[in-house]
């Protein structure tokens, strides 16, 4: 029980020292300004990365045909 309550203390302690994506003095909706922006650019981030797979995805699936295509 003793290490479950040292590690516990040692967690609290390390959570005071974080930076937190929020603003405690704002309120309402403003409070999480920086948390949305981020999320914002990692949606935006994926669905790019997304585009450029499928594009290359298309662009391999044509290139296979045209081999199979010609071996057969």
């Amino acid at each position: 029980m003793a290490k479950i309550t040292k590690f516990l203390g040692e967690v609290r302690t390390e959570l005071k020292k974080a930076t937190w994506p929020w603003d405690m003095q704002e309120k309402g909706f403003k409070r999480f300004r920086e948390l949305s922006d981020s999320t914002v650019v990692v949606l935006i981030a994926t669905l790019l990365l997304g585009a450029y797979v499928a594009f290359w995805d298309f662009i391999m699936q044509g290139f296979m045909r045209v081999l199979i295509w010609m071996a057969g």
